[in-house]
């Protein structure tokens, strides 16, 4: 049952979902905290570029990424010539298709997290003498860990159920860009339902176990935060 294919299928699409949530959460955070604690004119284009993958098909967001990223695209034609090599159809391809897919799952958590935080809190640390830094690391960051284990969590969660845009930017290499989602689909289609059971029951047991530990944590936090 756990074939070698199977395994690496796995183990990819976790590596898939681990690398874009490392990358979104340090990406995400000076997002979110710009967009949760300044005002600016054009500040709704903003968060409406960042809320696009939301409810953009992901076929339309995966064209415009082959696009993009072909070597006749601008920045596909840039990295070809710095790189020697396309990334349409490569697992960094997929890093960054998911990268620009899962942004808003990850921003948008951030930002209702930063917003939370007291302004009186705020103000108290500077009066202090702590510097931006200072207050954002020891005492923003942790009063608002419900919303970064939010946001850590649904954007995983999220590059793990990807479709359409792996699809469409990444095809279906085995050990370089077919990801669980992808497998599932090909054994549906080849009438091999066993085997798609099998993917889906091991994603299926997975994120129910994360999301477990997180409503566990956020819990606690909470309880405590009341104490």
């Amino acid at each position: 049952m756990f074939d070698q294919q199977f395994v690496e299928t796995i183990f990819l699409t976790f590596r898939l979902a681990f690398i874009t949530t490392v990358i979104l959460f340090f990406a995400g955070l000076p997002v979110a905290y710009f967009l949760a604690y300044k005002d600016f004119r054009f500040k709704p284009v903003v968060e409406t570029v960042v809320s696009l993958p939301l409810v953009l098909p992901p076929t339309v967001l995966g064209f415009y990424l082959i696009v993009l990223l072909s070597p006749e695209g601008f920045l596909g034609g840039l990295i070809e010539k710095i790189s020697g090599h396309s990334l349409l159809f490569t697992f960094e391809g997929l890093v960054l298709g998911s990268v620009v897919y899962s942004f808003p799952f990850m921003v948008h958590p951030l930002q209702s997290g930063f917003s939370s935080i007291p302004p009186s809190l705020i103000e108290a640390s500077y009066t202090l003498g702590k510097s931006r830094i200072e207050t954002l690391l020891k005492i923003i960051l942790p009063n608002m860990k419900p919303s970064i284990l939010t946001g850590i969590v649904l954007t995983f969660a999220h590059t793990i159920g990807e479709f359409g845009v792996v699809l469409m930017i990444g095809g279906s290499i085995p050990g370089e860009t077919k990801v669980a989602s992808i497998a599932i689909y090909e054994e549906v289609e080849a009438l091999n339902y066993d085997r798609a059971n099998l993917y889906a029951l091991v994603l299926f047991l997975i994120t129910a176990f994360i999301l477990i530990v997180v409503y566990t944590v956020n819990r606690r936090f909470t309880r405590a935060q009341n104490l």
